[in-house]
């Protein structure tokens, strides 16, 4: 599949299980569980007729596909349907964090005089989602066992701010909570990657926009906020390299072995191009687009 809304739509359920502080290993809570979100993607999030989607919509206005229980009614055709980039985003469990323990299971259709706080709650939420997925992954690392205990008290950190008040996540400085987080995210992955033979190439950063590094020998490289949109990327070998924040976009990833890639996302291989020979890390599915 290459969208991470799991079929089919589903009511939303009333549930306070979210509340319960998740375990580091597997961490469920960091997948997005759309049957008990608010469609908040669909709704607080703006866009722009482009390539991406077939329509402009304004932050705070419900996408007309939106159903009444929260589901998407094109989401088995979204890229035929032009809201290709519907598919490359990932919220990593903010929504149903925000709806189910933020808000209690109050919806923004229930109360309406929340939607706006509950708006500007999910983009923060989401970031600190995404910060808790790598944080998991590093935990999970035995080379990098030297960072574990920065790293799970970042973790805690983290996964108390996201079970506090609305007033207090919207106080949260995000840019330098990352900035705190990465210091021990880039630790790990020094680690981690310490561990595999040879000179490691660092292109953290790096415009390599439209390059051809097909067959590149890239195992535990930097990669990390490198441009790698349209990147021909075929048969590379990049097992173990540090892809957090790369831009894959409509990269050829066909024939690469990405096998053990850190900090990885199902929004960066959705984005990217690949076929039935591309290797990807466990836990993370191949998409329909995908060729063969």
């Amino acid at each position: 599949m290459d969208n991470p809304r799991p079929p089919p739509p589903r009511p939303v359920r009333r549930t306070t299980a979210l509340s319960q502080p998740t375990t580091h290993a597997g961490h469920p809570d960091l997948r997005a569980d759309c049957g008990n979100c608010f469609g908040l993607c669909c709704v607080a999030l703006p866009f722009a007729r482009s390539a991406d989607f077939a329509a402009d919509k304004a932050a705070g206005t419900p996408c007309s596909n939106l159903h009444e229980d929260f589901g998407c009614g094109i989401h088995e055709r979204l890229r035929e349907s032009g809201y290709q980039g519907c598919t490359v985003f990932d919220c990593f469990g903010a929504g149903q964090k925000v709806s189910q323990v933020t808000f209690g299971g109050r919806s923004w259709r229930e109360e309406p005089d929340s939607a706006r706080t509950m708006y500007e709650v999910f983009p923060v939420m989401r970031q600190l989602h995404e910060l808790l997925r790598y944080t998991a992954e590093a935990l999970g690392l035995t080379a990098a066992r030297a960072a574990h205990r920065d790293l799970r008290g970042a973790y805690d950190r983290l996964d108390a701010l996201t079970r506090d008040t609305a007033d207090a996540l919207l106080a949260v400085d995000v840019p330098a909570l990352r900035a705190e987080v990465n210091t021990h995210l880039l630790r790990a992955s020094e680690l981690a990657r310490a561990a595999i033979p040879g000179r490691k190439k660092n292109h953290r950063g790096a415009d390599l926009f439209g390059v051809r590094l097909r067959g590149a020998k890239l195992r535990g490289a930097s990669l990390r906020g490198a441009c790698l949109i349209a990147a021909d990327l075929s048969g590379a070998d990049l097992r173990d390299a540090d892809l957090i924040g790369a831009d894959l976009r409509d990269a050829n990833l066909n024939g690469a072995d990405l096998t053990g890639a850190l900090f990885l996302t199902q929004p960066q291989v959705n984005a990217a191009r690949g076929d039935t020979a591309t290797r990807i890390p466990d836990g993370l599915h191949r998409p329909r687009h995908w060729g063969s």
